[in-house]
């Protein structure tokens, strides 16, 4: 089959690799008919590099049909239409008894101290080949696979892998007052949604972020702006819409290559420069992530609300202000979202009539898995108005 395998530093390239089997009982295989690029996937293409084998596969937005399954998967058969969470979890140890899929503990990565396994996703997360391919071997399918109706195109489904529950968690997350108001940092996939969720709950959304195209879609969701290449001060202007106090909650769905932070993007490029070897053990050490947009999110956030983080980072010593925190009395969360959690409250949202969240209105690119190499590459950069791109096997 053809995937899309890492080889590099913003090299990924697809390769002709072999069929997936059925390994276990638990596992099902499925033909994909729809994968997306996520804003993680450019970690692993610029920065995590050090935790990634060349030929690896990438991806874990993937939807399609189910072809096989083992002897346990009882609750989807060959023929039916299948979203497949990310995070790969079995649905009945402590933790998915507590519904925190995104740590089970029967995939849990414990020879890297991580929580449960990710399709497509860096040794950290259990090496397990990603979803940029024709085809996928899914782990734990007694559990994971999301059934969808036949009918509807895919845009109405694939974003339950990923980028509508990871959304619905931040905003969850995010504590919003009844009535009250959120700042979305970063209007990529992830802020997009989320900045609809919170207005479908009836709060005040501000989006921030630098780029037109992004401003642009989220103004056609009745989000109010503020472009950061025009605004010196972000917090100080969220103040000034906010009786000076900045919003209830805030939602930081940017992580670790945010713009506007010199040192650590230039401590960044030089850890990509180390032997792997070394570049891991210095990351797994050191505050390795660009933290520009959380500190404004930090600013931003009224006293005594909570921030909500949502966007990936990877340092384990990141100079945090903890005075700033402290004193203003926030509350912060954060963590992988737990898919399968949310898909009750989400499904109603994607199979019922109209689109209130316009899933339809979010790819922006819809390209042939040979051409995934060049979706990379303008979503890294922000060319061509990339700001979802879609791939179809």
């Amino acid at each position: 089959m053809k995937a899309l395998a890492w080889h590099g530093r913003r090299d990924v390239r697809v390769d002709e690799v072999p069929d997936p089997a059925i390994e276990t009982p638990t596992d099902a295989i499925i033909r994909v008919t729809t994968t997306a690029i996520c804003g993680s996937d450019l970690h692993l293409y610029e920065v995590l590099g050090p935790f990634i084998d060349e030929g690896d596969i990438l991806g874990h937005e993937p939807m399609g049909v189910v072809e096989e399954v083992g002897a346990e998967v009882t609750h989807i058969r060959p023929g039916d239409r299948v979203v497949i969470p990310f995070n790969i979890a079995c649905g009945h140890c402590y933790m998915c008894d507590q519904k925190l899929y995104a740590q089970c503990e029967t995939t849990q990565v414990r020879e890297q101290g991580m929580g449960a396994s990710l399709f497509g996703y860096t040794k950290l997360y259990g090496q397990v080949p990603g979803g940029q391919a024709e085809y996928l071997r899914v782990p734990q399918a007694h559990f994971g696979p999301i059934k969808v109706p036949k009918g509807p195109p895919d845009e109405r489904f694939v974003y339950l892998s990923d980028v509508l529950p990871t959304a619905w968690q931040a905003v969850a997350f995010a504590d919003v007052p009844e009535g009250g108001s959120v700042t979305v940092f970063g209007l990529g996939p992830i802020g997009q949604m989320c900045a609809r969720i919170a207005r479908h709950l009836g709060y005040r959304v501000i989006g921030v972020d630098g780029v037109p195209e992004r401003l642009e879609m989220a103004r056609r969701y009745d989000i109010e702006v503020l472009n950061a290449q025009d605004c010196d001060d972000v917090p100080a202007a969220v103040r000034d819409l906010t009786d000076g106090r900045g919003t209830d909650s805030v939602i930081d769905a940017v992580g670790m290559e945010a713009h506007g932070s010199p040192g650590a993007k230039i401590a960044q490029s030089l850890t990509g420069l180390l032997p792997d070897a070394a570049a891991a053990t210095f990351m797994k050490k050191a505050g390795v992530d660009r933290l520009a947009a959380l500190y404004q999110a930090i600013e931003t956030v009224r006293r005594g609300g909570t921030l909500s983080i949502s966007g990936v980072y990877g340092g384990t010593a990141d100079p945090l202000p903890m005075l700033r925190m402290f004193d203003k009395g926030i509350q912060v969360r954060m963590g992988q979202a737990h898919v399968k959690r949310w898909i009750d409250d989400l499904l109603p949202l994607v199979t019922g009539d109209g689109d209130p969240l316009g899933v339809e209105d979010l790819a922006t690119h819809r390209l042939p898995l040979d051409e995934a190499p060049h979706g990379y590459e303008i979503f890294q950069k922000k060319k061509d108005g990339a700001i979802k791109v879609l791939l179809t096997p």
